[in-house]
């Protein structure tokens, strides 16, 4: 299992981006977590409009730059993520305020990390019902395998079928929030996989 520190370090390597690319991938990032929320009011996921009002409320640091050439760091991201995470546990906005203003950027990136726990690389992100990122970020998080071929799209109603040991297989269909990336349903294939040689373990003894 790789390392969700690491795997977050990753997505340095795509910065700065736009506020737009920046709504993108943290919403990303939050949707195949898989974190619950336990309120309504940390459901929605980042858009332009939350980002612009957390800056606002220094809940978020100001951009480099202003108007349509404003950019945004990484540790834009992690204030980001953390943001909506901490809401997803319920906690206020002035509690994440303090939280985040008093937290050096490693102690805020170790906190995200741990949040997140399963955290897909970059290229690995799903944007389906969701506005996709542009230009150069685009291109590093586009890359998609399905079937063996990079950037295609499993059609709609389709299933897959996942090879687990022994002979046996799991099948999924391309809409299931566990298929969503192919290294979910990996990930999947293989705690099943790990129960059927469990049991296949008790049918021997």
């Amino acid at each position: 299992m790789s390392d969700p520190l690491l795997t977050l370090r990753e997505y340095a390597k795509l910065a700065p981006w736009n506020i737009r690319d920046l709504a993108a991938l943290s919403g990303g990032i939050l949707d195949a977590s898989g974190v619950t929320p336990i309120n309504a009011a940390a459901q929605s996921l980042p858009s332009d409009r939350t980002i612009r009002f957390y800056v606002t409320r220094h809940l978020m640091s100001p951009p480099e730059g202003r108007g349509t050439a404003a950019t945004y760091g990484y540790r834009h991201l992690l204030q980001l993520l953390s943001i909506k995470l901490r809401q997803m546990e319920g906690a206020t906005l002035a509690t994440i305020t303090k939280d985040i203003a008093e937290a050096p950027g490693d102690v805020l990136e170790k906190r995200v990390a741990s949040s997140l726990g399963s955290l897909p690389s970059p290229e690995e992100v799903d944007f389906r019902g969701h506005v996709a990122p542009r230009g150069r970020v685009a291109r590093a998080v586009g890359q998609r395998v399905n079937g063996g071929q990079e950037g295609a799209a499993a059609p709609p109603g389709a299933w897959y079928r996942i090879a687990l040991d022994d002979g046996a297989e799991v099948s999924l269909r391309q809409d299931h929030p566990a298929a969503r990336t192919a290294a979910q349903r990996q990930r999947l294939a293989d705690r099943i996989a790990r129960v059927v040689r469990e049991l296949s373990g008790e049918s021997a003894s």
